[in-house]
């Protein structure tokens, strides 16, 4: 199953979901379960019998399955699993959806100088956050400084046209940062396929809201207090449509040794758990692919640096980070005050 390491955001439905029964509903429906190692919900607004929520339901599982047999770093029969396997210099042949998402990543790593590298999977590993399961202990120097000759998203080739890609170095490949993104866009396109065109798709913490809630207004969004004591609480409130959320902290995901706290999100470029006051990096995109990878980059950066390509790419973007005196700031992108007002962007608390 894919690795997914962030459950970072307060879904706030505020209607209730209506009861099941053969008739019509002309309300709010939820389709849940688990998968990929977290959790999902695809809330559906309108009116579905029973028996069509079932179909739409076996149709969301099968398109999140076959993701999960493209892209996991836990199965050793799914396409990546294939490449990070096969010996270096060697071509494998990959699908249409990994390709895309390879391309992705590549695009966000060379936009991010390198903080999004989808190659950083040796150094997750080490630091206990992959499938790898090492003890959770500091790896030494000499370990890091090894894994990180092992790094390189430069180092990763594809040739579209002929459908393959191949690693140039014993590179590990781990597309937990932009894969379950994916996933959120390709269920989100196959329930417009199918003429749903009012959900909200979320996937252990990113989503992506089409259309309206049943009321007719957006779907409500809580961007989640970054604080591991206080489980659930919203920061922000904000009003979405037609785009997806994703975000990355460093609050969750953790182990602490010799009394210090280290992040499962690592610096592809210092092999380190990232040490910095930011703490949770919000994006907004059309894409959930690009949110997820974007969201991931940003935090690794750090504030300053993340306000800079934030403004650069001109992205949606809402980051917490810590102060001095132990509470919370938060910085608005210019295209998202744009888009949500200073106003609307004031915390919740």
């Amino acid at each position: 199953m894919l690795t997914l390491p962030r459950l970072l955001l307060s879904l706030l439905l505020l209607t209730l979901l209506a009861g099941c029964s053969n008739e019509p509903q002309p309300d709010q429906h939820r389709l849940q379960g688990s998968i990929f190692g977290s959790f999902y919900q695809i809330t559906l607004a309108g009116a579905f019998t029973e028996a069509e929520l079932d179909v739409l339901h076996a149709g969301v599982l099968e398109e999140m399955r076959a993701v999960d047999a493209s892209m996991s770093t836990y199965r050793d029969d799914s396409e990546l699993s294939l490449l990070n396997q096969t010996p270096v210099g060697e071509w494998v042949e990959v699908s249409n959806a990994l390709m895309m998402v390879l391309a992705t990543s590549n695009k966000i790593a060379h936009a991010s100088d390198g903080a999004f590298d989808v190659t950083v999977g040796g150094l997750v590993n080490l630091w206990s956050f992959g499938p790898e399961a090492r003890p959770l202990q500091t790896p030494s120097a000499s370990d890091i400084e090894r894994r990180l000759t092992e790094v390189g998203y430069q180092y990763l080739e594809w040739d579209s046209e002929g459908m393959r890609a191949r690693r140039q170095r014993d590179i590990f490949v781990d597309l937990s940062a932009i894969a379950k993104g994916y996933a959120v866009d390709r269920v989100s396109l196959w329930l417009l396929d199918q003429g749903v065109d009012n959900h909200l798709v979320n996937l252990g913490g990113d989503l992506l809201a089409m259309g309206v809630r049943s009321d007719g207004e957006p779907w409500r969004i809580g961007v989640e207090l970054p604080d591991s004591q206080q489980m659930e609480v919203a920061q922000h409130i904000l009003p979405v449509r037609d785009l997806s959320v994703a975000t990355s902290g460093d609050y969750r995901n953790y182990f602490e040794a010799d009394s210090q706290r280290y992040s499962h999100t690592i610096d592809p470029r210092t092999g380190q758990p990232v040490q910095h006051r930011l703490a949770s990096v919000t994006v907004l995109h059309p894409s959930n692919m690009f949110a997820d990878a974007w969201a991931t980059a940003l935090m690794v950066l750090g504030t300053e640096d993340a306000q800079a390509l934030a403004e650069q790419q001109e992205l949606k973007v809402l980051l917490l980070s810590r102060n001095e005196a132990g509470g919370w700031t938060s910085w608005a992108s210019p295209a998202m005050r744009e888009r949500y007002g200073d106003e609307a962007l004031q915390p919740m608390q």
